[in-house]
């Protein structure tokens, strides 16, 4: 396998330049065998602006006699699953939560045989996505469906960002990105080297994958709520399942606990039942909300419409005492939503469609704390953190988002009118006094940040910026221990993904459930 790098195109380039391209390098191919492995866009310079690629030529040969340090021969690599173990199994696997963690196990699982059982406190997400619909419009929470629970798992009403920092030696995270396009996500995903799907196709992603496992003999309950383990003898022997008020004991002797950040009440369980649980760092802050067209100017400048990727941003910068200020979980033509999850407490996100072209790009401007940060001791002291703060979030907007301009921001004011920002939301908002719901030093941390963020990209700190508060679910607050082998010291139990504090984002907690599945494999022998 001949791999090229540093291909530069020009923005208007067409699919004949690319291979053009290759056999200048002194390559013979076929098209049919030439595969992009990695596709970028280089903007630090505006007027030479340029994509860049990686591609891999399957049969190729090299004639140029000179040496290219961008041509190199590649062994072709291809995703293994374990070889199974030779356990027999006692009962089927059990998977609680269908975010990208639990799905991805569950799928895996499912595909050699295990016939695995995915747990769902929420609903299907075509259920699910109505559920939500119908919160935004008036305010009706459901509990148990909504932004954070529900088939799909908070992502589902995200921006469907795939970019993770992990390494790919394995080749999990080509298979994480295949099994999405396969589902029908664009298949661009495989290889742009910033992926995402878009809320809007992701929900037929979801339920997509969820056929799948169907198909290769999982089953899945929704609507039905992990609220306890059964351990004896320091082992899991089963788990207490309700669904409409009625209880039933499942017996189980692994468990994969994939349960997200927001199932606080699940984190309580856990604590009373001593699994070891330990409180994490994480991040707090607002949502910033800038015209697109403004980022795509400072980000491209004078490029046609259309000719380039919707702009992004990441910024990062020093806060009070040295805090990280940051960006996280940028999106670009996107909405801010409200992703609460628990009666009288509010709580933000952002949100994009595939085509990323609602007027605003948003994200979040976060300031790290710490577990010295919060009030109280113990596992869930960040917990009781983020539930404060999204208290005084929910009454500072009467029941809706808080906002407030940047400008009222610094000056400790609530805002009374927009200017030349309009808000992009998805459910009520009101205008608040953000200063009053932050920490002191998390809102001077903010403003110290946006000083410098304007310093980078021109009109950043504008006073007309919209901030929506609060953005307290960039992470989990806990982390569930587990050891080199991914379980607890309460064996067969398995924590995973984000909310066990062990991803951060779609991609990572997918590659963190495959991990928990092969475990599983290598251990036992398949259930069918």
């Amino acid at each position: 396998m001949i791999q090229i790098s540093n291909i530069k195109l020009p923005p208007e380039h067409t699919e004949e330049d690319l291979y053009r391209q290759i056999r200048n390098h002194g390559v013979r191919f076929r098209p049919e065998n030439v595969t992009i492995i990695k596709k970028s866009l280089d903007a630090r310079k505006k007027q030479n602006l340029h994509y860049l690629y990686t591609v891999q030529v399957k049969d190729g040969t090299v004639t140029a006699h000179k040496k290219n340090a961008d041509i190199r021969e590649v062994p072709e690599q291809s995703y293994e699953f374990p070889v199974p173990g030779t356990e027999k199994l006692k009962f089927r696997p059990v998977v609680i939560g269908a975010g990208p963690a639990g799905l991805f196990a569950a799928l895996w699982l499912a595909k050699r045989g295990y016939a695995p059982i995915l747990i769902e406190r929420g609903a299907p997400v075509e259920e699910r996505a109505m559920d939500v619909q119908t919160f935004w419009n008036s305010g009706r929470l459901n509990p148990e469906s909504n932004v954070q629970f529900g088939e799909g798992g908070a992502g589902t009403f995200s921006d469907g960002k795939l970019n993770t920092q992990v390494k790919d030696v394995s080749g999990r995270i080509r298979m994480v990105l295949q099994t999405f396009a396969d589902a029908g996500a664009d298949p661009s995903i495989r290889y742009w080297y910033k992926p995402h799907i878009g809320t809007d196709v992701l929900r037929a992603v979801v339920s997509n994958i969820r056929s799948q496992i169907l198909s290769f003999g999982g089953e899945i309950l929704f609507h039905t709520c992990m609220r306890e383990l059964v351990i004896r003898d320091g082992q899991v022997r089963g788990v207490i399942l309700e669904k409409n008020g009625t209880r039933e004991t499942l017996e189980a002797e692994q468990v994969i606990l994939a349960i997200g950040h927001s199932a606080r009440d699940t984190f309580q369980m856990l604590q009373k039942q001593q699994v070891p649980m330990s409180a994490k760092a994480f991040a707090v802050g607002v949502r910033a909300e800038h015209p697109q067209e403004m980022i795509q100017q400072a980000q491209y400048g004078d490029w046609p419409d259309g000719l380039l990727p919707v702009a992004d941003y990441k910024v990062t910068g020093r806060g009070v005492n040295g805090r990280g200020v940051y960006s996280f979980c940028m999106c670009p033509g996107g909405q801010v939503v409200n992703a609460s999850s628990e009666e009288g407490l509010l709580a933000v996100n952002g949100m994009s469609n595939h085509a990323r072209d609602g007027r605003n790009a948003n994200s979040a401007l976060i300031v790290a704390v710490n577990p010295s940060d919060y009030p109280g001791e113990g596992p869930l002291a960040g917990i009781a953190f983020q539930r404060e703060l999204e208290r005084r979030a929910f009454l500072s907007g009467e029941g809706r988002i808080p906002v407030q301009l940047f400008g009222d921001f610094k000056e400790n004011r609530r805002s009374a009118a927009y200017r030349g920002v309009l808000p992009d939301h998805c459910g009520g908002d009101s205008f608040a006094n953000l200063r009053a719901v932050l920490p002191e030093e998390v809102s001077q941390s903010l403003i110290l940040g946006m000083e410098q963020f304007g310093g980078r990209i021109p009109g950043f700190d504008r006073p007309d910026v919209i901030f929506s508060g609060v953005e307290s679910r960039t992470s989990s607050p806990v982390r569930i221990e587990r050891d080199e082998h991914y379980e607890s010291p309460v064996r067969g139990l398995f924590p995973c993904g984000e909310g066990a504090g062990y991803a951060g984002g779609i991609t990572s907690a997918a590659v963190d459930g495959i991990k928990i599945a092969e475990e599983i494999m290598r251990r036992f022998r398949s259930w069918t």
